[in-house]
């Protein structure tokens, strides 16, 4: 049932991008053009989307649960940190450079009207960064790890020696 509502859900994405003419990027590159030919449509679906999702958040929220899940799942992490910061610089990169985010590429992707070269640049990219990120925080947990590992055998020995002053 959750596939099938997430499936739903997917369809109901796609066709309001579509409809709303935002798998064009040339609609994003007008939204961004504030002192040039500057259009509010971007605007007015992102309006739209945070009304939507406002109002079944709220309802959600008085009703304890969500209906396909036992529990709402929000984010427990409330510090701006380096890897959100990165991660939203490297998105409006992509965006500003492609005029495509995530979302209205695959719809354009799915529907066939992203030209060729278009579509082999956002997939390598966007493979290439999720191979990337997770390189990155790999190598980071060993580190930590590593450096855990260290600081437990570093103790070990101080209380060894402190153990055969006595």
């Amino acid at each position: 049932m959750r596939a099938f509502v997430a499936a739903i859900s997917g369809v109901l994405f796609a066709l309001g991008l579509g409809l709303s003419g935002m798998t064009d990027p040339r609609n994003v590159a007008a939204f961004l053009d504030v002192f040039g030919a500057w259009s509010p449509a971007l605007a007015f679906v992102m309006g739209g989307a945070l009304a939507v999702y406002a109002s079944a958040f709220r309802f959600a929220k008085k009703r304890g649960e969500p209906i396909l899940d036992g529990k709402l799942h929000l984010p427990s992490e409330r510090r701006i940190t380096g890897r959100l910061v990165a991660g939203a610089l490297l998105f409006g990169v992509g965006w500003g450079l492609s005029g495509y985010c995530p979302g209205p590429a695959i719809v354009s992707i799915g529907a066939f009207s992203l030209s060729t070269a278009g579509l082999l640049a956002f997939t390598a990219a966007m493979v290439s960064s999720a191979w990337i990120v997770r390189a990155v925080e790999r190598s980071l947990a060993r580190r930590s790890e590593r450096r855990r590992s260290e600081a437990q055998e570093v103790g070990l020995r101080t209380r060894e020696r402190a153990g055969a002053h006595v």
